[in-house]
């Protein structure tokens, strides 16, 4: 089955009960049992609930996964993937990692004696580096928010498996449809599913998806014992979203695409930072991983001045000034002061997010009127 069609078919069947077309929305915390221990397959929605089931399943299929998970967001996710980890235990992670993933492994999983290195990784090699008797994980985001780096994730599976390491790739950037980490070697993936998978912003909801037994069973029970899970309406939002990702992923790279050569363009604009052009570090890389470039680009304006950068997204018409990324709707964003405000400024600003850095995620509506929008903000 090819992607277009798994985004609507992908691990779906027909309600059994009435042939429903959408699986419906199971709004039961519990469900009755014949005998102690004898039921259909669910006991209590936490555990298991059919909306969320059929979820998971349409994750699995989309990643080329066996297993999927949904979660209440995509840092209950990610919190899910360290709870593997013991006190003592390492990680290795890019040093342009999201803000609120940063936050998550520097002050809450710091506290319970696991390290972490925040290392450059768009030279991958550079992760062998940091690898030692201790390292149990390396988390990888491609393309990085909001810098759009690249990072070979090829690269990083081959130091991953030589030392018998778990790589984690968040792919909320790129989503499957332009990039399926399991295929590339990775071991987890992760989805803010709150972004493009549900497409609408209106829903908060994580996804990780595995290819291993073991390591889904590890997943699930703690899914299951910590409880961040996702509810039956959210569940059927996100599966409703993804019935359309494939059109509206195919629009944001045209838009995306149409954005980032106005803005390279224009006199006033220092810097664009989308992996679709040739001269953007890793540009090959991601050629060979992604089938497109997306819609996240992020700029500075000449001479780095934050009052010009906020004058910028205060003064965008159809851009609205607000956090996440990857709706219907074109979104700008100031990292410095929202998204990744929770960094160190000195350790933010070595890796590029400056205070003059505006993040745009580029919607799905005229390509024109964005870039006029653009033309006005900027002047």
């Amino acid at each position: 089955m090819k992607f277009n069609t798994k985004t609507i078919h992908g691990g779906q069947e027909h309600d059994k009960a009435y042939g429903a077309v959408m699986p419906p929305i199971y709004q039961t915390s519990t469900y009755a049992q014949s005998t102690p221990g004898g039921h259909k397959g669910f006991e209590y929605s936490r555990t298991h609930n059919p909306t969320r089931s059929a979820l998971e399943k349409s994750f699995a299929s989309l990643e080329n996964g066996n297993y999927g998970l949904a979660f209440a967001s995509g840092l209950a996710a990610i919190d899910a993937v360290l709870k593997l980890l013991r006190p003592g235990d390492e990680v290795i992670s890019t040093n342009d990692l999201y803000g609120g993933s940063y936050r998550l492994f520097s002050q809450i999983y710091a506290n319970f004696g696991i390290k972490f290195h925040f290392i450059g990784m768009k030279n991958a090699e550079n992760i062998e580096t940091f690898v030692t008797k201790n390292t149990k994980l390396i988390w990888v985001e491609t393309p990085t928010n909001p810098m759009l780096n690249i990072i070979d994730i090829k690269k990083a599976a081959s130091i991953a498996k030589k030392h018998q390491i778990l790589l984690g790739v968040d792919n909320t950037f790129a989503t499957p449809y332009l990039q399926q980490p399991l295929e590339l070697g990775a071991d987890i993936v992760m989805h803010s599913a709150t972004k493009y998978l549900g497409g609408h912003s209106d829903v908060i909801m994580g996804a990780l998806v595995v290819k291993n037994k073991e390591l889904a069973d590890r997943l699930y029970f703690i899914q299951n014992s910590s409880g961040a899970v996702c509810g039956p309406q959210d569940s059927f939002l996100l599966l409703r979203g993804i019935k359309t990702l494939h059109v509206r992923m195919e629009r944001h790279c045209v838009n995306g695409r149409a954005v980032a050569e106005y803005l390279e363009n224009h006199p006033k604009v220092e810097k664009v930072y989308w992996p679709g052009f040739k001269h953007h570090t890793n540009h090959e890389v991601a050629k060979s991983q992604m089938k497109d470039f997306g819609g996240m680009i992020s700029f500075t304006t000449k001479g780095n001045s934050y009052e010009k950068a906020k004058k910028i997204v205060e003064n965008l018409k159809i851009f609205t000034l607000a956090e996440s990324l990857g709706g219907v709707e074109s979104l700008s964003g100031h990292p410095a002061s929202m998204t990744h405000a929770s960094i160190p400024k000195e350790e933010r600003e070595k890796t590029g997010i400056v205070d003059s850095l505006i993040r745009l995620s580029v919607g799905i509506e005229d390509k024109d009127d964005l870039i006029e929008d653009l033309r006005q903000a900027i002047g």
